[in-house]
C-alpha cells in the first residue's frame, strides 16, 4: 500500500501547493479576488462530477481487470473512458465560455464580484475540456498501479504554474501585469502541457501501445460493466460537490469576508488531509486489484490497516493546523476580521479530520469491491439533510454563521463513516464474492492427468 500512497502523496501535496501558491498570490490582487477564485473553484468542482464519473467507476474496473489478469479489457476501459470523457468536457468549456455571468449571477455571487467572476469563468471554465482530460487520464494511469507518472507531471505543472503566476500577476520578467485574468491564462497553460504528457504517457500505460485511432472503439458489455460501478459513484459525488456549492452559496450571503475566509481555510484543510487521502486512494487501487483476483480476506484486513495508519496521520496534521492555523491564515491576508474567522475554525477543523479519514477509508474500500450504491445511498441522506439542510438552518436562519455550516459538516462526515464502517464489517459484498468463487470451484471440470504406461 505505501508503495501506491507515497506516490500520489507526492502528487496531491504538489497539487496542494499549486492551490496554496494560487491563493497566496492572488491575495496580492484583492481579497475580492480571493473570494471570486473560490467561488469558481466551487462551480468547477461541482461540473466535473459528469467526467470524473466515467474516471472513477472506469480506475476501479481497470484496477479489477489487471487483478484477474484480463488486461485487454483493462485497455479497451481505459480508452473508452478517456474519449466519453473528453466529450462531456468540450460541451462544459463552450457553456462557461458562453454563460459566465448568467451562472455566476444564478450561484449567487455578489453582484460586485460579477467582472472578476466573468473573467475567471469564461478563461479558466473554457478550459475544462482539459480539466476532463487530465483527470480520466492520471485516474486511469493511477489505476494500473503507475501512481508515479502523475507525480512526476505534477511537480512539472507546479513550476510552470507558479512561474506564469509570479510573472502575470506582478509583471515580472517583462510579461504584462494582467491581475486575475494573468492566473487564468496561467492556469490554462500549465493544465495545457499537463495534458499533451498525460497523453504520451497514457499510450504506454498497458502491455500494448495505446494508438489514436482505436480511441473511438466503443465495447458495450464492458462500458455497461463502467456504468454499473460508475452512476451510483457519480450521484455520490454530485450530492458532495453541489451540497458544497449550495452551502457556499449560503456563505456568499453572509458577505465577502466570510467567502475568502472559508477560501483560505479550505487550504489549510487539504493540506491537514493530504497523507489521509492518499493512503485513502491507495487503499482503493489495492482492494480492487485483491478483489479482482479473489483475494477477499487480505481485501479485508488491507481496509483496517489503511483506516488505522490515516487516523494517526490526519489527527497529527490538525493538531499542528490548530496550534499554528491562526499564523497561517496571516500569510494569505492582513484583514483581522478575516483572519479571525478562519481562527475560529480551527478547533473545529480538529475534530472534522479524523471523521473525514473513516469516511473516506471504509467508503473508498466499499467502491473498490463495487458496493458504490450503499455509499451512494449514505450520500444522499446524510449530504443533503444534515450537511446541507442544518447549514441554512444553523448557519443562516439561526445566525450561527460559519461556525454553524462547519458543524453541520462535521456531523455529516460522522454520520457516513459511521455507516460504510458498519457496512465493512458486515462483509456482504465480500461473502457473496467468496460464495461466487467456491461455486465456479465445484463446478469446474478437472483436467485430465496423463499417465505414461
Amino acid at each position: 500500500m505505501w508503495v501506491l500512497a507515497w506516490p500520489i502523496f507526492i502528487e496531491l501535496f504538489l497539487q496542494f501547493l499549486l492551490g496554496a501558491a494560487d491563493t497566496l498570490m492572488v491575495s496580492r490582487i484583492s481579497d475580492d479576488a480571493v473570494a471570486v477564485v473560490g467561488f469558481s473553484n466551487q462551480l468547477f468542482n461541482a461540473l466535473m462530477i459528469l467526467f470524473t464519473t466515467v474516471a472513477s467507476g472506469a480506475g476501479i474496473l481497470i484496477a479489477q481487470k489487471l487483478g484477474s489478469r484480463q488486461k485487454d479489457q483493462a485497455r479497451t476501459i481505459g480508452m473508452m473512458a478517456v474519449t466519453a470523457s473528453t466529450g462531456i468536457g468540450l460541451i462544459l468549456s463552450m457553456i462557461l465560455i458562453a454563460f459566465p455571468v448568467q451562472i455566476a449571477r444564478v450561484l449567487q455571487l455578489p453582484e460586485h464580484l460579477l467582472p472578476l467572476g466573468k473573467v475567471y469563468i469564461s478563461i479558466v471554465g473554457g478550459g475544462m475540456v482539459l480539466t476532463a482530460m487530465m483527470s480520466t487520464l492520471s485516474t486511469v494511469i493511477r489505476n494500473t498501479g503507475n501512481t508515479k507518472g502523475p507525480m512526476y507531471l505534477a511537480l512539472g505543472m507546479n513550476v510552470v504554474h507558479i512561474f506564469l503566476n509570479y510573472s502575470f500577476i506582478f509583471g515580472a520578467f517583462g510579461f504584462p501585469q494582467w491581475g486575475l485574468t494573468g492566473v487564468a491564462i496561467s492556469t490554462l497553460i500549465s493544465r495545457l502541457l499537463a495534458t499533451v504528457f498525460l497523453v504520451i504517457m497514457f499510450m504506454y500505460s498497458f502491455e500494448r501501445r495505446v494508438m489514436l485511432r482505436e480511441m473511438f472503439a466503443v465495447d458495450t458489455k464492458l462500458f455497461r460493466e463502467v456504468l454499473k460501478i460508475a452512476w451510483p459513484l457519480g450521484i455520490n459525488m454530485a450530492c458532495w460537490v453541489f451540497s458544497q456549492l449550495i452551502i457556499f452559496s449560503f456563505i456568499s450571503i453572509l458577505g465577502s469576508k466570510e467567502m475568502a475566509a472559508r477560501t483560505y481555510m479550505n487550504t489549510l484543510e487539504s493540506f491537514c488531509f493530504m497523507l489521509g487521502s492518499s493512503i485513502a486512494m491507495a487503499v482503493q487501487i489495492q482492494v480492487a486489484h485483491l478483489f479482482g483476483a479473489k483475494r477477499t480476506k487480505e481485501a479485508y484486513k488491507s481496509a483496517y490497516r489503511a483506516l488505522g495508519i490515516g487516523l494517526i496521520l490526519v489527527t497529527l496534521n490538525a493538531f499542528v493546523i490548530y496550534l499554528f492555523g491562526k499564523h497561517f491564515l496571516g500569510l494569505f491576508t492582513s484583514d483581522t476580521e478575516i483572519i479571525a474567522l478562519g481562527a475560529s475554525l480551527l478547533g473545529l477543523n480538529l475534530l472534522l479530520q479524523p471523521g473525514k479519514m473513516l469516511n473516506m477509508a471504509m467508503g473508498n474500500c466499499l467502491n473498490a469491491i463495487g458496493d458504490t450504491r450503499y455509499t451512494m445511498m449514505t450520500a444522499i441522506i446524510s449530504m443533503w439533510l444534515v450537511a446541507t439542510g442544518l447549514s441554512y438552518v444553523l448557519g443562516i436562519h439561526l445566525g450561527w454563521g460559519l461556525v454553524g455550516i462547519y458543524g453541520c459538516m462535521i456531523a455529516d462526515e460522522y454520520l457516513r463513516g459511521i455507516l460504510v464502517f458498519m457496512r465493512w464489517r458486515g462483509q456482504k459484498r465480500l461473502r457473496m464474492a467468496e460464495q461466487e468463487q467456491a461455486k465456479e470451484n465445484s463446478t469446474r471440470i478437472p483436467t485430465p492427468i496423463a499417465v505414461d504406461v
